[in-house]
């Protein structure tokens, strides 16, 4: 008896153990939004010099393919027309890649240690590669995920137009 609810168990344990293995993705499957390998000093600066050229300010944002809300919120950005529209329009937009990898030391020395708040983290930047704010994304989610009210109204107040001293008399 002792022998054959040894077997059921193992059976059981062999089950659960194959049924959780399903849902691990393998590497091709997983996502990949940030390139660890990418030079971010090398986007900021692309990024920097687009945006003194364009009136525009920089919009960074700091994560990982490890960070589920890192994931949310860029497809949320990306899914969504009016973040997206007015990212597009008003932002040169980088990715920077934050994991074992390459937790891009230099970079994120240079940026104010943004990390500092968690991830994802948003850091804007002027024209001119001038660290304006760090933004702890905490603050812009309601419920389940980021809230794109919360998430406009903090994409607004850092346009280059909205830190204009002649836009706010």
């Amino acid at each position: 008896m002792k022998t054959f609810l040894f077997i059921i168990c193992l059976a059981f344990s062999s089950a659960a153990f194959a049924q959780e293995n399903k849902t691990v993705k393998t590497p091709s499957e997983r996502i990949s939004i940030y390139n660890p390998k990418a030079n971010a000093r090398a986007d900021i600066d692309a990024a920097v010099a687009k945006a003194n050229k364009a009136g525009k300010h920089v919009f960074i944002q700091v994560g990982g393919n490890w960070c589920v809300w890192c994931i949310a919120f860029h497809k949320l950005a990306d899914a969504t027309p009016e973040l997206k529209d007015y990212l597009n329009n008003n932002y040169e937009t980088v990715l920077v890649n934050y994991s074992p990898e390459n937790k891009n030391t230099d970079v994120m020395a240079s940026l104010g240690y943004p990390g500092r708040f968690g991830y994802p983290v948003f850091v804007i930047l002027d024209g001119n590669g001038k660290v304006l704010h760090i933004q702890n994304s905490a603050y812009l989610e309601e419920g389940k995920g980021h809230s794109v009210k919360k998430v406009m109204n903090f994409l607004k107040g850092w346009t280059a137009a909205a830190v204009k001293p002649e836009n706010n008399k």
